[in-house]
C-alpha cells in the first residue's frame, strides 16, 4: 500500500493512505447521492487543508480506480467520461 505524506514532516499523523483517500471519495460521493456529484479539490481539502492542490492528481487518480472498480463515475458537463482520455475539470458521483 502506498503512502501520501501531507506536508513536509514524515511522522505518522502527517500520512494518508490511499485508502483513506478512497473512503473520503465514497463518503462523500454516498451522502450527495446519485443526483448530485462532488469535485476531487473538496476531497483534497478535507484531507489535506494546507497544500491540498499539490494533492490534486492523487485524488483523481484514486477516483479513477474507484471508477475502474466500478464504485463510482467520473462525469464532465453531468456527462460520463472515458477516464482514459479525460481533460479538464471532472467531478465523482456515486454509482
Amino acid at each position: 500500500m502506498k503512502h501520501i505524506k501531507s506536508g513536509c514532516m514524515s511522522n505518522d499523523k502527517n500520512v494518508v493512505l490511499q485508502d483513506d483517500i478512497a473512503a473520503a471519495i465514497l463518503s462523500v460521493a454516498r451522502q450527495r447521492g446519485v443526483d448530485k456529484s462532488t469535485c476531487p479539490s473538496e476531497i483534497a481539502r478535507m484531507l489535506f487543508p494546507g497544500d491540498w492542490r499539490k494533492h490534486m492528481k492523487n485524488v483523481v487518480d484514486i477516483a479513477v480506480d474507484l471508477q475502474h472498480q466500478n464504485k463510482v463515475v467520473i462525469t464532465q458537463k453531468g456527462v460520463p467520461i472515458d477516464v482514459d482520455h479525460k481533460k479538464g475539470p471532472i467531478r465523482i458521483k456515486i454509482v
